[in-house]
């Protein structure tokens, strides 16, 4: 174990009763990092952090993208208001929506229009609505909806939002505000996919009933516990950037989550489902506490196991997130795997085909729904041809030579008047620009076959060397001011960028470079470019502010199975401290299953593979799945369950603790932009 430049015995600690505790602390953060299973949150710095205002510069490019703009289009709003029954009351205001007071009518100079737009959009989601006839919706107390649906004999959840704290909240308000059935039991959930602002208040559902019956896509489960395990420290750092956790609302910082108004907080929980909906023979029709419900599987595109659903009873088309009112990810800012925008437009396709002659009303997991035959069918051939045009134009602009640095750039001349004057095709989360990177990405790698680009410098050598070349620091800094005058922000952040990592106690340098990524965030329609440049000039001007991931959720570490958490395991190994220990073989025995895990330290390396049957090894440890999750959660620890038998370990009692005197911890608030080092986090 690593912390701070020291490298800890791990055999010595474990030897000693006293530490034992040590080594249940060091896997409970592991693997709560490791899962991703928890809220954002974020300890703001002492010092306030207060942005500047616009330049003239970014007022002009504001003012001149308005007036591309259909404002005339109000579709979204009518649709928004559509069905109201009653506003968020105190209790559930509070849970997100008080936060955002300050969006008003008017755009501010620091925000986009387009994006504020979007924002004002999002604020008036504010309360339950009815859908159509036995279907209603709370919007506005978290990133997605809580959508209610009529049963025979009670309340069909589709999606419990983020945490346990925002759904017991948002279901307390809509039983108490629903026009019928408000003494009704919840009968069933169901989970659209795989990411946690749709199954994470789960928890605090199904403790109030607890003869809930859930549902869910193939693989749910395994997709849930498995994205994001072996990156998890970096994403949970990028994501501080994407989602703006240590900024401020307001003006000059966040304004709106794109899908939303932002994250509750609170703990994300996890309920297996009872029942998966397969994903062979394409359309499976099940009986939802007696309502007929038609699912879809739609794995590859926006989650890798989701589902959409069609209620033939009452021509209601659920399309999960496969849509909303803006343009989603291909590739998502904070990290993860590039999805497929040709899945995603030819999912979009089949529920056209299969559904758009009868649908009258669909509705999703963001956004207000759109109602009536002909408009469904216009936003659902939209919103196709949108993730089909990003799809298609990367590729054909890939084939005729252009690269990766550019595509973003070349693909917007190519965007159909049609799909720009959309305004829910706009970039409010995923942007043209870097969805074209993505879609590259995926098909021909980082790579643009420019011999220069093939074995460039590290980052910090090749930043001196351009800076020495440049005639030094302060001759950057010169002409980046002049530049930075007549609002030529992109290269001014790119040249400023290496005079800052090259020397990072050029407060010159860095000043300027944050009020660079100020106004280039003024300027952003998608809001997760609004929030990383904003926050990247926060941590410029004033440090690193403490950012953390809370959880207590038991319930998706129970789930991981033992290989996936050591594949984690492996990825902190270090190899030069590894190999130095020799060969170390390990088998685990998972009880609950009977299933059995052979690991092995090697060469520097922690393998580990499921096996049919015990293998020679250094030692052999037994553990039923509830104990192991048990273990990680510091509930309990080992020596109790050697004590009374819960566990056995035998052979060479020292080889686990061999394989933890290999791992290192790593650092969650690393560097992203270049801070002198008195200033690297803000107490």
């Amino acid at each position: 174990m690593q912390q701070m430049g020291v490298v800890y015995n791990w055999n010595e600690l474990y030897r000693s009763r006293g530490t034992r505790d040590m080594k249940d602390k060091l896997l409970l953060v592991i693997f709560l990092f490791a899962a991703q299973i928890s809220v954002l949150a974020a300890e703001k710095s002492q010092e306030k952090y207060h942005g500047k205002p616009a330049t003239a510069h970014t007022i002009a490019f504001n003012k001149a993208h308005a007036a591309r703009l259909n404002f005339a289009d109000r579709r979204a709003f009518a649709y928004n208001r559509k069905g109201l029954i009653a506003r968020l009351d105190a209790e559930t205001s509070a849970i997100l929506h008080d936060g955002f007071k300050f969006i008003g009518d008017q755009t501010p100079d620091t925000v986009n229009p387009s994006l504020y737009r979007q924002a004002r959009l999002n604020q008036e989601a504010n309360g339950l609505y009815e859908v159509t006839d036995g279907i209603y919706q709370v919007r506005g107390t978290d990133l997605s909806n809580m959508t209610l649906i009529r049963g025979e004999t009670g309340w069909i959840l589709y999606d419990v939002l983020l945490t346990r704290e925002a759904a017991v909240k948002s279901l307390k308000f809509a039983l108490e505000n629903l026009p019928e059935g408000r003494d009704l039991p919840v009968t069933a959930m169901i989970y659209s996919h795989s990411h946690a602002d749709h199954f994470g208040g789960a928890r605090g559902i199904a403790d109030q009933y607890p003869d809930i019956v859930v549902y869910g896509p193939e693989d749910l489960t395994r997709e849930i516990v498995d994205e994001s395990v072996l990156a998890g420290n970096a994403m949970s750092r990028r994501a501080v950037y994407q989602y703006g956790a240590t900024l401020e609302t307001g003006d000059t910082g966040i304004v709106d989550a794109a899908l939303g108004k932002g994250l509750s907080k609170g703990t994300i929980t996890y309920v297996k489902p009872d029942h998966t909906i397969l994903r062979e023979g394409g359309l499976t029709s099940i009986e939802v506490d007696g309502l007929e419900m038609v699912f879809l599987n739609t794995p590859g595109a926006e989650a890798p196991a989701e589902m959409v659903t069609y209620i033939p009873s009452l021509g209601a088309l659920w399309t999960a997130e496969l849509t909303y009112h803006g343009m989603h990810n291909i590739y998502t800012l904070r990290g993860a795997k590039v999805r497929d925008s040709l899945a995603w437009s030819k999912h979009i396709n089949t529920m056209l085909e299969t559904w758009g002659d009868e649908v009258e009303v669909l509705f999703a997991s963001h956004s207000s729904p759109v109602w009536g035959n002909s408009e469904i069918r216009e936003f659902l051939r939209l919103q196709r041809d949108n993730y089909g045009v990003l799809h298609n134009q990367t590729m054909r602009l890939a084939n005729n030579g252009v690269v990766l640095q550019d595509i973003g750039d070349a693909i917007q001349e190519f965007i159909p008047g049609s799909i720009y004057d959309s305004w829910h095709t706009n970039g409010y989360h995923g942007t043209y620009s870097h969805n074209a990177r993505g879609v590259y990405n995926l098909y021909l790698g980082y790579f643009d076959m420019n011999p220069a680009n093939l074995n460039p410098l590290p980052s910090r050598e090749e930043a001196a060397k351009f800076v020495a070349y440049m005639g030094g620091g302060d001759a950057v800094v010169k002409r980046a001011a002049e530049d930075f005058e007549r609002g030529e922000y992109r290269f001014v952040a790119t040249a400023l960028n290496k005079v800052v990592m090259s020397d990072p106690a050029n407060d010159a340098a860095r000043q300027l470079l944050a009020d660079t990524y100020e106004q280039l965030g003024y300027q952003s329609e998608g809001a997760g470019w609004r929030n990383i440049y904003l926050t990247a000039a926060q941590e410029l001007r004033i440090g690193i502010s403490t950012s953390t991931l809370r959880s207590g959720s038991e319930d998706l570490l129970r789930e991981m199975n033992i290989g996936t958490l050591f594949d984690f395991l492996a990825i902190r190994v270090d190899s030069k401290i590894a190999e130095k220990l020799g060969r170390v073989s390990l088998n685990v025995t998972n009880t609950t299953n009977d299933k059995h895990y052979y690991v092995e330290l090697s060469n520097g390396n922690l393998n580990n593979i499921e096996v049919n049957k015990l293998h020679k090894a250094d030692a052999s440890l037994a553990i039923s799945r509830e104990d192991f999750g048990s273990l990680l959660l510091g509930t309990v620890q080992l020596p109790q369950l050697l004590e009374n038998g819960s566990a056995t370990l035998s052979g060479d009692k020292t080889a686990l603790g061999k394989i933890f005197s290999t791992l290192v911890q790593f650092d969650s608030q690393f560097e992203i932009v270049p801070v002198p080092p008195e200033n690297q986090v803000a107490n």
